[in-house]
């Protein structure tokens, strides 16, 4: 028998039974659409104290119109995670009608086209994840389709106070609305913990709609802005077609920061003096430089630095501020305006002013 009709013969044996086995254990790969669901990359920082919607875990932003809060990484995770976001009220207010604090991840339309959403076809899909808060109740987790302002929201409930809880919900197939095939923002996923009568007073979506404000997080019950030291942990967020949650599909350290890269980067100094860009003096107050990538970026990004300083020859020149021309694959560049003049056709080089120096690069959804 030829090793052509060996390998024909295996494939006509292969038992189903066993290849459904195997992914029911996660080891087939490329099933969750999420980015660092385990909460293991925080490029940002480890903390944050904010008002408004902020970005700290990657990928992972609040977005809430009430309360001060604590956003951290946090290493209080179940079995099987070292790392989950963690958010706590520091004060406390009560839900206006308009208000609501809720928990956003973000995805691009080209890397949502495997559900067929608005033909025949469309798949269902299923969310999983692991969740702790001191508040228990019922909660609203929203899948909504930015590019045609539609969605659906299911309801979960958090049993006990302080114990980490395994939930999964999944989201029927909408043949209504197809997402745009692009880098640009066409799904969300929005987990509400607190909410105005806005968002509270009519039949909670559990069916694909136009989007209708007050059906959004009908029957939730947790009031979870009221109260100092309330909080909300979740890790382990897996998205995947299909009616069924498997197990959570874990990827590298290595892996997942190259995939966050691609929204935001940063460049820590380490000591002052680090040197962290270069470029050319192209005008008496203009300095040319280039940011080399990491990794290619979603959009050209926005950049931002702190403490950072252009140097030529032994002296140093403040940044006032920078306009970015551009990008490429390789890296972004910008005119980095200086507060004082700069001898024309220098070169100089961009280095840390400060051990807290440092250099983003954001291209977030």
């Amino acid at each position: 028998m030829s090793k052509q009709t060996e390998l024909v013969g295996l494939a006509r044996t292969t038992n189903l039974d066993e290849v459904n086995a195997a992914y029911s254990a996660g080891a087939l790969s490329n099933r969750n659409l999420i980015i660092n669901g385990a909460m293991q990359v925080a490029q940002r920082g480890t903390s944050v104290s904010s008002t408004f919607s902020n970005y700290l875990v990657d990928r992972f932003t609040t977005s809430t119109t009430m309360t001060t809060y604590t956003y951290s990484q946090s290493t209080d995770a179940p079995s099987g995670f070292s790392n989950s976001s963690k958010v706590e009220v520091t004060t406390a207010e009560v839900a206006a009608a308009s208000d609501f604090m809720s928990f956003v991840y973000n995805l691009e339309g080209q890397d949502l086209q495997r559900l067929a959403k608005g033909t025949a076809s469309a798949e269902s899909v299923t969310v999983s994840f692991w969740v702790k808060s001191n508040v228990t109740g019922t909660y609203i987790l929203e899948f909504d389709d930015n590019d045609n302002s539609r969605n659906i929201n299911k309801s979960y409930t958090v049993d006990v106070s302080g114990d980490w809880e395994y939930k999964t919900i999944t989201f029927e197939g909408d043949t209504s609305g197809v997402f745009d095939n692009d880098n640009q923002l066409s799904g969300l996923l929005r987990w509400f913990w607190d909410a105005g009568t806005n968002f509270t007073t009519g039949t909670l979506a559990t069916s694909w709609e136009a989007t209708n404000n007050v059906n959004r997080a009908t029957g939730i019950t947790g009031t979870f802005g009221d109260t100092i030291g309330n909080y909300f942990q979740i890790t382990g967020v897996q998205l995947e077609v299909g009616d069924t949650a498997t197990p959570f599909e874990h990827r590298s350290y290595g892996q997942e920061l190259a995939l966050c890269q691609r929204y935001y980067e940063r460049h820590n100094a380490t000591a002052t003096g680090v040197r962290m860009a270069a470029g050319n003096a192209n005008g008496a107050n203009s300095l040319t430089t280039i940011f080399p990538f990491l990794t290619p970026k979603r959009a050209t990004p926005t950049l931002s630095y702190n403490n950072i300083v252009a140097r030529q020859g032994g002296s140093n020149t403040t940044i006032s501020s920078a306009n970015v021309i551009g990008k490429s694959d390789a890296g972004l560049t910008a005119d980095l305006l200086t507060a004082t003049t700069i001898v024309t056709g220098g070169g100089y080089h961009i280095r840390a002013s400060s051990s807290s120096s440092y250099i983003e690069l954001d291209s977030e959804l």
